[in-house]
């Protein structure tokens, strides 16, 4: 009901009438909640800001003039107007028809324009009479009223029924208020936000329907959510609606700012609240130009940048000069240059003084050179020489040698000796021996000899050598004489008989040694084969030959660092100790899966329903009774008909991995069943099922601390599975079971398996699928599985955890994240998360594996967190949520400073800044060619500081190599 009076007189309006009984029974204290109404409206103007990522397109508190909304029946909701101290209106609608039957009163909104958005939010803002505070309306009065829409182009269309509307929700209110709480002037007012998308037309129309409540409608606002304009990576990305999906995230490309450039175009990703994530690529100043608060800024005369991948602009090196801005790179002074292949970082240099004391050495088709450095290099060290080559009048080679006669022959040495070639061609400076063995050319022996005669000796009895001689001259070496062929002599009688003895002894060495051998071993046999002595196991061999097939070695499937022996049965194995054996080495498969499985009955189960489907057959639940002991549920996996042998041995292989266990967080194999068909693989039944469904349906569910209880489990089966020598490959929350106590319990051991029903799930690569969202850098690049590896998969479900089952990296290719994590780019905390547990996943995300935290340490990490849960209450800011850059921990190489003067004062040696800058060394790849020379050269005359410097430079070429410097 509209108030009496011209608009903007500044009179509060009193309704036209008083409505009549039984409603009439509250009028007092009606006009006392009015009237507080109204004096909170007043109050709200003072709270009208909104996030910038939120856009209004209505909002009832600044509408100056008429809202144009409109009742039916029109003795329903009436408009209470009012203006506060600066005559601006107030709209606020009401209703209270409590004490009649049957009530359906509506109120409607004017046309709105989405503005392009697909998705809007409304919020309310109103009071609410508790039904139990006024007398005789319990059979009629209501709590809740409800909210409609009705998308339209056009904006004149009103005509609408009721059953066109939409129902977007019920309201009810948190808080209602009494006839208390107006005598004291309180007023209890609730917020609601609700959205609709998506939305397809130009805008839409609102409704209210009362069905009989006591309500105050203080203020609406309609707004959506857009990322805002921003400038990040020195790109601009304009202001982006929000998609439609709640999960939706909306690829956003950004522009470069004026004087940068970029080789991939940037990108970020538009949250549904407004948020900007997952930045991919970047800009960077062009050659000429320098970032300086979010901007390229020119370079100054004697600065230059040579390339947009230079982060600074750089002081020209010695003995050059630019005089003019934005300079790419400086003009060598006179007399002084720089080869094409140099680069712009490099000082100019003189040419080098001539090479000292060159000698020659002539050899037949080639001449050997040597000398010494110029004195002088002209400040460069890649001194390279020009040789000129001139054809010139020499003394040709001596001709070959044709006479050889041979003197003395044993049984092992042979004597020659040789007349000088027919032609000489000049003085013979030596003479070289070739021989070898007939028909074994290339083995064969050089002696070189001033005389016309050698013997050579250690030759075989019996046996033809061959020979050929050359000469030498000044000239060079001449060709090799003709073969000549000579043989040794035979071992003569007496020497046959004494060899004759050595066969025979040295059969009585070997049977004695054998018999010790076998006394020693059976004295051993229960202390090695027995009781797993690792050194003994040759021995052991010999001792029982019958035990030979079963001692052999065996190691687990994880990187070459961190391969073990383990032994057992023969795979001889430590007291105490628990190892992995890969039952890959077996060379009978079902060897394995008897050893380490135990054989079930089929009739001793049960199968009572099926519960998924696997890459080998369908899953089922069912009973397992066994003699003696009490039935159990158990989970099985049925091996499909038509198998083929490679699919049974996979198959059965998972549950010979699965046997060798015996955690409470790891799944417990009760046994297989491959006597009879169905093949079977008999598990713990796990009543929750995988961890992230559980987490999606009990979304918001749980308390912290049971949250972390859930990963304290999984990291202590983790612990455990490392402690034996196992690797994973792929830990993910989807390989989590939970069994109704809320235990979790690592299982999947087969990665051979087809990953996800989503292609986009692995990766594949030469060596098989890789789950790529869940997997270190490591191992996608070169397949290097290791413990560390299983860790960073390990902080990826701790994020799965505590998200409640939201997929990592969202909706973003395999190829994107590959990128995104390659630069630097972890997931941001999820929200609501304790800070301690952010920083553990950051921790098992270092890109350095050896930095990451051992599954031992993030046990009692955990154990900490339950012991003290007040140290879990300190929540990961918003602010710090947007930031996605992880930076690595440690000691970094040289990509982590952005100058050489910042390297300097990191390692607390900033005095020799500027005489570093001024001798050309501006950029960390100058720097890290210095030598100590270099550093004496440069006045870093004391010990200490030279050390410490080399050090650090030392430190950051091994990082290179070994790739561990952050990008």
């Amino acid at each position: 009901m509209r108030g009496s009076g011209p608009r903007g007189a500044g009179h509060r309006r009193t309704p036209t009438r008083t409505p009549s009984s039984p409603a009439g029974h509250c009028c007092a204290p009606r006009r006392a909640w009015l009237w507080t109404c109204l004096v909170l409206c007043a109050a709200l103007r003072t709270l009208l800001a909104s996030p910038s990522s939120e856009v209004n397109l209505l909002d009832s508190r600044t509408v100056m003039g008429d809202l144009g909304w409109i009742a039916f029946p029109k003795n329903g909701w009436e408009e209470i107007g009012e203006v506060d101290e600066n005559y601006a209106p107030i709209h606020t609608y009401q209703v209270c028809k409590v004490m009649e039957q049957n009530q359906n009163n509506w109120l409607l909104t004017s046309w709105i324009s989405n503005e392009g958005a697909s998705r809007i939010f409304i919020e309310l803002k109103f009071t609410l009479r508790d039904c139990n505070s006024l007398p005789g309306g319990l059979g009629t009065c209501k709590e809740t009223f409800n909210m409609y829409y009705f998308e339209s182009n056009d904006e004149n269309g009103r005509n609408i029924k009721e059953n066109q509307y939409i129902k977007i929700d019920t309201i009810a209110a948190d808080e209602s208020f009494t006839e208390l709480d107006l005598g004291d002037r309180v007023m209890k007012l609730n917020t609601e936000v609700r959205d609709v998308g998506p939305l397809s037309k130009k805008g839409f129309y609102l409704a209210f329907q009362d069905v009989g409540a006591c309500i105050a409608l203080v203020s609406v606002r309609v707004y959506y959510k857009k990322c805002p304009s921003v400038v990040r990576h020195l790109a601009v990305f304009p202001d982006t609606i929000t998609g439609a999906d709640s999960s939706q995230l909306l690829e956003v490309s950004g522009a470069c700012v004026n004087h940068s450039v970029t080789e991939e175009p940037p990108r970020m990703h538009c949250s549904a609240e407004g948020e900007w994530l997952v930045p991919i690529g970047k800009c960077v100043c062009q050659a000429g130009y320098e970032e300086k608060n979010g901007t390229c800024q020119v370079c100054r005369p004697g600065f230059f940048k040579a390339s947009p991948h230079s982060q600074t602009c750089s002081k020209c090196p010695p003995h050059s000069y630019t005089h003019e801005e934005a300079s790419t790179s400086c003009v060598c002074e006179k007399d002084y240059f720089r080869r094409e292949s140099d680069p712009p970082t490099m000082a100019c240099t003189r040419p080098p003084s001539a090479p000292r004391n060159a000698i020659s050495n002539v050899n037949e088709t080639s001449v050997f050179l040597e000398w010494i450095p110029p004195a002088d290099t002209g400040g460069r060290k890649d001194v390279s020489y020009y040789i000129a080559c001139k054809k010139c009048d020499s003394h040709a080679a001596p001709s070959p040698v044709t006479n050889v006669k041979k003197g003395k022959i044993t049984k092992n040495s042979i004597s020659l000796s040789w007349q000088e070639p027919d032609r000489p061609n000049g003085i013979i400076l030596e003479y070289e021996i070739k021989y070898f063995e007939k028909d074994k050319e290339s083995s064969y022996t050089i002696i070189k000899s001033k005389e016309t005669a050698i013997t050579a000796e250690g030759l075989k009895p019996a046996s033809v050598y061959v020979f050929q001689i050359r000469a030498r001259t000044a000239a060079g070496y001449g060709v090799f004489s003709r073969r000549f062929e000579f043989e040794t002599t035979p071992v003569s009688v007496a020497a046959s008989s004494d060899q004759s003895q050595i066969p025979i002894i040295a059969v009585s060495v070997t049977v004695g040694v054998i018999l010790l051998a076998v006394v020693i071993g059976f004295l051993l046999s229960g202390s090695c084969c027995e009781c797993g002595c690792g050194r003994a196991s040759s021995l052991c061999a010999v001792a029982h030959p019958s035990l030979i097939w079963r001692c052999g070695y065996s190691k687990a499937k994880q990187d070459p660092e961190e391969e073990k022996m383990h032994f057992h049965n023969g795979h001889i194995k430590l007291p105490g100790v628990r190892t992995y054996i890969d039952p890959h080495t077996y060379e009978d498969p079902n060897q394995a899966v008897h050893e380490f499985a135990k054989e079930i009955e089929a009739s001793c189960i049960t199968i009572e329903r099926v519960i998924g489907a696997g890459e080998f057959g369908e899953v089922c639940s069912g009973r397992l009774k066994l003699p003696g002991k009490r039935e159990l549920p158990v989970a099985i996996k049925t091996l499909k008909v038509g198998y083929t042998e490679k699919q049974r041995r996979d198959f059965l292989g998972e549950a010979s991995i699965m046997g060798q266990f015996d955690h409470p967080n790891i799944i417990h194999l009760e046994g297989v069943v491959t006597k009879s068909k169905p093949v079977m693989i008999v598990t713990e039944y796990m009543e929750n099922g995988s961890l992230d469904t559980f987490l999606k349906k009990n979304d918001g569910q749980f308390t912290v601390i049971q949250l972390v209880g859930m990963l304290r489990g999984i990291a202590a089966g983790m612990k455990y599975l490392s402690d034996m020598g196992y690797v994973h490959r792929d830990l993910a929350a989807r390989n989590i079971l939970i069994n109704s106590n809320l235990v979790c319990k690592v299982s999947d051991f087969g990665l051979s398996r087809v990953l996800e029903d989503d292609p986009e799930a692995a990766y594949t690569t030469r060596g098989g699928k890789i789950p790529i969202r869940w997997t270190a850098p490591e191992a996608i690049a070169f397949r290097k599985f290791t413990s560390a590896s299983d860790v960073w998969s390990y902080g990826i479900v701790m994020w799965e955890v505590v998200s409640y089952g939201e997929r990592p990296y969202w909706e973003m290719t395999n190829q994107d994240v590959i990128k995104a994590v390659e630069e630097g780019y972890r997931l941001p905390s999820p929200m609501d998360c304790p800070a301690a547990l952010y920083q553990l996943m950051l921790d098992c995300w270092q890109k350095d594996r050896n930095s990451r935290p051992k599954f031992d340490d993030i046990v009692n990490m955990l154990d900490k967190l339950i012991r003290n849960p007040s140290s879990l209450k300190t929540l990961v800011n918003a602010s710090s949520r947007v930031s996605n850059l992880l930076a690595e921990h440690g000691s970094l190489g040289s990509g982590a400073y952005r100058s050489v003067g910042e390297w300097l004062e990191a390692i607390k040696m900033g005095r020799y800044t500027e005489i570093f800058m001024e001798n050309g060394y501006s950029s960390m790849d100058a720097v890290a060619q210095v030598t100590l020379e270099d550093l004496k050269h440069l006045g870093v005359t004391l010990v200490g500081h030279q050390k410490k410097i080399m050090n650090s430079l030392q430190e950051m070429k091994v990082q290179l190599v070994n790739g561990m410097v952050p990008l």
